[in-house]
């Protein structure tokens, strides 16, 4: 009843405040949550990057398969990915954080245990329960992961919480404190100390030194601005002591996240797409967090924030699930307009585990002080399934029309500047060999590269591929429209053959040998659904599209079939581990080397 009546008021909120000024989506685009994509638009350029894929025999500290809740900073040209993690599921002890560190946002380091296991005091007991410590250790949970402070030092935050029973909570403010350490230049670390204590601890009863107990005056001027800024510790609130007076709002919203407006104006948002305007810099709110109106999400995170061409954007789940990933922007930071795809894939949970839910979800970005990316592009940071960690490169200005066809030969510098990348540890994507090159040894995932061009209805799109195998892999090649829908399907498959889709079935083009290049010629008339194709040059071959369209605006690549699994329908709390979730295919590569798309009279 009462989960009813917060949807109720979520609902009704919005009509009490047509005459409040608030952030509101204005736009006509929603998703849909039958696909993975959501039907949506892709910014163009989005680069999507994992840093992180959670492997059980990894002989390192990548070896627990519950990775959640990251954040994301950017300090001296080095990006830092802070996240917890848990043996097998949310909440379960023991726990820990770990980092994660990278000079380009590609090419990420392995993780690196920034705040250690925690042992809970024998005999513990929370206020109001019965459970009592034995040998316990703490669980770890933190809403805001780095400060950066006025002398430029960055550090790193995290909390120790306590989790005792089945379904305890570690953030009901009776866990044991916040916790701080700077992160040199040189990539090591600084002594952890607490930085605010729960009640029940302090210094005598806790295993790390209270931050004024350091001999670094930087440290501790560092922790008492942070601990001065209510923008800051409002991100603290859910598990901070209920009655904790720097905690300028202290009811039950989640996971904030803020941004300045033109006029100094501060507008927050947390859970929910909840938002309030401060005009004392998060003091005071000027009314609670209402939903925004307009706006789509359930209970995930939702990260908003100024872009470098002064603009603003908002990157969440829009929907009541945790797929896809999108974006919408706006010009003055109240009033959103669009709604385009950042990320619309969902690998597979490759093991079981309490609360561990699917998709792209938990977005963070770089928070105001946390340092500007190379490029002043937006990047953001997040989870897939609660178990692998990703990175997402957002070019700013954010845009979707693509003006002019395509001519692209992978030469170039920013060769992959236009191209859409999704892009797994072991399906990676990048320039080889001046070419576009997708490998692919994952069972579990595929890499994939999209290009968008001007919507069409006759168009003719030109390309060469070499597969460097002919016994292994698999590559799909799709015309798709504005929405994701394919209207045909190219395949080279594992036995050195050329397919293409024709209803049910499919049907030969010819064959292809390792190493050697394919080029390949499509002429598609989306009015009559009939498309032409030429391989090396040869005869054209007549085909009929096996899915109708208006027009099409993208070709894909990909090494995989499309993914379905999971659905709106799917059962949530997946408690099983895939078969075989350790193993690594037969590697499977193939260079694009260039594409070429033009109107046809």
């Amino acid at each position: 009843m009462m989960r009813i009546c917060f949807y109720l008021l979520l609902c009704i909120t919005p009509f009490a405040l047509q005459a409040q000024d608030t952030v509101r989506y204005t736009g006509t685009t929603l998703s849909n949550v039958d696909y993975h994509h959501g039907q949506l638009s892709p910014a163009i350029g989005v680069h999507n990057i994992q840093t992180m894929r959670a492997l059980r025999s990894d002989t390192g500290v990548n070896n627990w398969t519950y990775n959640h809740a990251p954040m994301l900073a950017c300090h001296n040209g080095t990006f830092y990915l802070e996240y917890l993690s848990n043996p097998v599921g949310e909440h379960v002890a023991p726990g820990r954080t770990l980092l994660q560190s990278s000079k380009d946002g590609y090419q990420w380091n392995a993780p690196v245990i920034v705040f250690p296991e925690y042992k809970i005091p024998d005999g513990f007991v929370k206020p109001g329960k019965k459970d009592t410590a034995r040998n316990n250790v703490a669980v770890m949970h933190q809403r805001i992961g780095f400060y950066t402070s006025r002398s430029k030092r960055l550090f790193a935050l995290g909390y120790y919480g306590i989790a005792l029973g089945e379904k305890d909570d570690p953030n009901d403010g009776n866990g044991i404190g916040r916790v701080i350490r700077e992160i040199k230049s040189d990539g090591s670390f600084g002594p952890v100390y607490f930085l605010r204590f729960n009640h029940g601890f302090d210094e005598k009863t806790t295993s790390f030194p209270f931050y004024k107990r350091s001999k670094d005056k930087g440290l501790i001027a560092a922790c008492e601005e942070l601990l001065a800024t209510p923008l800051l510790m409002q991100q603290m609130v859910e598990e901070a002591d209920r009655n904790d007076p720097l905690i300028p709002l202290k009811k039950d919203f989640k996971a904030f996240s803020y941004y300045h407006l033109p006029d100094g104006r501060v507008a927050g948002f947390w859970k929910y797409a909840l938002t309030s305007i401060s005009t004392d810099e998060g003091k005071t709110w000027q009314y609670n967090p209402t939903r925004a109106p307009g706006f789509v999400n359930a209970n995930a995170k939702f990260w908003a924030q100024r872009t470098t061409d002064g603009k603003y954007a908002a990157v969440y789940n829009p929907s009541e699930f945790r797929w896809p990933l999108a974006v919408s922007t706006s010009a003055d930071g109240l009033r959103y307009q669009d709604l385009l795809l950042v990320n619309g894939e969902i690998t597979a949970m490759r093991y079981g585990g309490a609360y561990k839910s699917y998709g792209p979800q938990y977005v963070r970005g770089i928070q105001e002080m946390d340092g500007t990316p190379p490029g002043g592009h937006m990047w953001v940071t997040y989870s897939m399934n609660k178990e692998d960690m990703w990175v997402s490169k957002i070019p700013v200005p954010v845009r979707h029309e693509q003006l002019h066809h395509v001519d692209e030969n992978f030469t170039a510098g920013d060769a992959l500047q236009y191209w859409n990348i999704y892009s797994p540890l072991w399906c990676k994507v990048a320039v080889r060999e001046n070419a576009l090159q997708l490998q692919d040894s994952d069972p579990f995932d595929y890499a994939r590269a999209e290009r968008v061009f001007p919507e069409s209805k006759k168009v003719q799109l030109s390309f060469a591929i070499t597969p460097k195998q002919q016994d292994a892999g698999q590559l799909e090649i799709e015309v798709v429209d504005a929405k994701g829908t394919p209207c045909l399907r190219l395949l080279f498959d594992s036995t050195g053959s050329i397919l293409t889709k024709q209803g049910y079935r499919n049907r030969s083009l010819g064959k292809y040998k390792a190493g050697e290049q394919v080029k390949i010629n499509i002429e598609l008339n989306t009015g009559n659904r009939f498309y032409n194709v030429s391989i090396n040059d040869q005869k054209p071959v007549l085909n009929i599209c096996f899915a109708p369209v208006a027009s099409v605006a993208r070709i894909v690549f990909r090494t995989g079939q499309t993914v379905r699994f999971p659905n709106a329908d799917t059962p949530t709390d997946q408690d099983y581990d895939l078969p075989g979730a350790e193993l690594r295919n037969k590697e499977a590569a193939y260079l694009i080397h260039y594409l070429k798309t033009a109107l046809l009279p």
